[in-house]
């Protein structure tokens, strides 16, 4: 979704349709506190988001170092907690601006960047790729993963995009190759096609008439094919998203149809976007869309979330203020919510929308930080789940053999090792859901 820096501005329809019979969203303590619920999900967490690791430790002639200390410390999540990145670099106060950046980085590990065209690129063949570098450097700086959003969008039109439909068509792939390698190694992972399954929409036509005409005249699926084509021919290496607020059948028949000529998923990843500006999810709902997309056999990225700490609703006028009890409601819907989709096996990313309530969209009180950066009960919450409950630490000590294992959550792990002697040696590796995950470490 696009910011109002940007001078882009969204009214998301939610599909909330379900043959499943679900809860009542007004009663989200009464769901959170609910024990089956969370005991399963829990048991899916042990089971889908661990594994096992053998350690080995030798001395530098490959002799087996029994009854030595082995320190185990995650440094990063296989999973990918994340939000938009969008203030980054425009909050005007030095210290908010600050804290915005500690803040991300203490908490997240994938940021979404802003590529809405009319924004990015104001005026004709100028678009503002020094800022883009300058944000992606800084994540890649602090192991954040990055994303561009979104590639091709017909939300509205650049001020300066011609009349033909087929100039309009040449830009359009040209910037998705120009973006798309010009960034590669920077940002390797994009949505491509936002909102294909609604592209004709009536609102669409009156405000972005060039590019909706252009998709209209091509054809949903022909356009969005294309898409793809020129994002992978740019990077082959590239992880492509579709991205659709619609989570029903209308956006199943767009990824059904998104193949090439043999069949094949022109996609790696669907995106799903989960705005609950006028309520939340119910736990049945929520794996109800995950199993309704775990079918195409690709993982799933909630790419845009959204819970309320303020009064709900869309596009309040005037002041819309977090609320001590709305904070209280969005901590424990945001650990509710996090936790159910933690669980699915089928889901490798959930991303935040926005970071902060700093020029957040449409003005909602959604952010983990308020618009002063102070966290929100749901950022320390949230905190508590992926650096403590959802995180591992461990000391060990060697067997006879010179061996020692334990059971992590998948990522990046730093494991280092002490003799009685205080000679020691760190080395990194990665617990993976699949593999051997067996490390071996030898003083010299």
């Amino acid at each position: 979704m696009p910011r109002a820096s940007l001078a882009l501005v969204l009214m998301v329809s939610l599909g909330l349709s379900s043959s499943l019979r679900l809860a009542d969203a007004a009663e989200p303590e009464k769901r959170e506190q609910s024990p089956a619920w969370l005991n399963s999900a829990q048991q899916r967490i042990e089971k889908h988001r661990k594994s096992e690791a053998t350690i080995e430790v030798f001395d530098a002639s490959g002799k087996p170092l029994p009854g030595v200390k082995v320190h185990v410390e995650q440094m990063r999540h296989a999973f990918l907690f994340g939000s938009n990145i969008f203030m980054w670099g425009r909050i005007q106060d030095p210290e908010r601006e600050a804290a915005y950046r500690r803040r991300f980085a203490e908490l997240l590990n994938y940021a979404t960047l802003p590529f809405y065209w009319p924004g990015y690129e104001p005026r004709r063949g100028q678009p503002d790729h020094h800022h883009t570098e300058q944000v992606a450097k800084w994540c890649q700086e602090h192991g954040i993963v990055t994303k561009g959003h979104p590639l091709a969008w017909n939300f509205a039109d650049p001020q300066w995009l011609p009349d033909d439909p087929q100039e309009v068509r040449r830009l359009q792939m040209a910037r998705i190759e120009d973006c798309v390698s010009r960034f590669a190694g920077l940002i390797d992972r994009w949505d491509v096609v936002n909102e294909a399954a609604d592209f004709d929409r009536p609102e669409l036509f009156r405000r972005a008439p060039k590019m909706t005409g252009m998709w209209q005249e091509v054809g949903q699926m022909e356009f969005t094919q294309e898409c793809f084509v020129h994002a992978r021919k740019a990077n082959p290496k590239a992880t492509l998203l579709i991205n659709d607020y619609r989570t029903d059948a209308a956006y199943e028949r767009v990824i059904e149809r998104l193949v090439d000529s043999s069949g094949k998923p022109l996609y790696d990843v669907i995106g799903i976007q989960s705005h609950m500006h006028g309520g939340t999810w119910p736990n049945e709902k929520i794996w109800e869309v995950c199993e309704r997309f775990s079918r195409f056999k690709v993982p799933l990225h909630f790419t845009e979330t959204t819970i309320l700490s303020g009064e709900p609703g869309w596009e309040k006028r005037g002041p819309w203020k977090s609320t001590p009890e709305g904070e209280v409601f969005q901590a424990n819907e945001v650990e509710r919510f996090y936790t159910m989709l933690f669980s699915h096996p089928a889901v490798e990313a959930l991303t935040w929308w926005d970071f902060s309530d700093y020029h957040a969209w449409q003005g909602a009180p959604a952010g983990f930080l308020r618009a002063d950066m102070t966290p929100k009960p749901a950022y320390e919450r949230l905190l508590a789940l992926i650096k403590k409950k959802w995180w591992t630490t461990t000391d060990l000590t060697t067997s006879d053999e010179g061996v020692t294992s334990f059971r992590g959550f998948l990522g990046d792990y730093r494991v280092t090792v002490t003799l009685a002697s205080g000679e020691s040696a760190t080395s990194q590796f990665t617990l993976a859901k699949t593999g051997p995950n067996r490390w071996s470490i030898q003083l010299k």
